[in-house]
């Protein structure tokens, strides 16, 4: 005779809601990509569309006087019409030059400057004081220096642009090399590591954080010398832009130039955002809920 076997109740072919097969884990994985996905670069921008949007109403609603802050719907005709003119192009291209060329020259000085200081007690004492000095004196400070030094062509203002990328890499990176966990040095030579296999393994990955940070701080701050350098006996560039057009009480002309540098930075800082995803994959970090 057969067994008839009763159906079992519904509630116990349902799944219990802490137990996950291999597809709900995957399934959640790709939502996560995708939220962070669409979260990065939303998020980041937020706070400044926002800004723009409560400006553009007050300029709109006569608050805000056009000689004092146009709405940002003019100043971005204004930037067309000067990309039209021939004019925004060649000054972009002639700005964008002169910071690459002095982030290059700061970047290999306080890049070599921290790695000597940071791995030689004596680079400890050749760079770190002069180092501490430097990150004390402004820019602006240094900017009539270095016109009675070098006069007031190129080389001046790609200077002042190094010297302003140069010591907050220098100190970052000084800082990141001798932060490293002497525990993990310890634990890599008691396997036979050499000193080579110490510094490829265990030094340059645990100061590559502290290196993005200074990489982030020498973009910020030779946007900040190329302002800076560009006043200075400019007949080309951002910053000539932005002279003539006080002259000429042309504030849209001005504004078009600050925003320009304020993307200039905002770029530069999700550059970093990028590399820091890129080579810190393999380091825990806090994701902010």
């Amino acid at each position: 005779m057969a067994l008839l076997v009763p159906p079992a109740p519904a509630a116990a072919l349902a799944r219990p809601r802490d137990v996950f097969l291999p597809g709900d884990f995957q399934r959640q994985s790709r939502l996560d990509t995708l939220r962070r996905r669409l979260r990065w670069p939303l998020g980041v921008y937020t706070t400044p569309v926002a800004i723009l949007i409560v400006w553009e109403f007050l300029a709109r609603a006569g608050v805000l006087k056009p000689t004092y802050a146009p709405a940002p719907s003019d100043i971005l005709s204004t930037t067309v019409q000067l990309w039209r003119d021939g004019i925004l192009g060649p000054d972009l291209a002639i700005s964008l030059q002169r910071a690459g060329i002095g982030l290059a020259i700061g970047l290999a000085v306080g890049i070599v400057a921290g790695v000597l200081g940071g791995f030689l007690r004596t680079g400890e004492y050749v760079f770190n004081g002069v180092a501490q000095i430097f990150n004390t004196i402004p820019l602006l400070a240094v900017l009539p220096l270095f016109v009675v030094w070098f006069g007031i062509d190129e080389l001046t203002k790609v200077l002042l642009i190094a010297f302003g990328a140069g010591v907050p890499m220098y100190l970052n990176l000084f800082a990141a090399i001798r932060g490293v966990d002497q525990r993990l040095i310890e634990m890599a030579r008691t396997t036979g590591a050499g000193s080579w296999r110490i510094v490829s393994r265990v030094l340059l990955p645990g100061a590559l954080p502290g290196f993005l940070v200074g990489l982030r701080f020498s973009l910020a701050y030779s946007i900040l010398g190329l302002v800076a350098a560009e006043t200075v006996n400019a007949d080309e560039g951002l910053g000539f832009l932005i002279t003539t057009a006080q002259t000429y009480l042309q504030t849209n002309k001005v504004f078009v130039g600050l925003v320009i540098y304020s993307i200039l930075g905002l770029l530069a800082d999700q550059l970093v955002r990028a590399l820091e995803r890129v080579l810190l994959r393999w380091r825990p970090s806090y994701e902010a809920v």
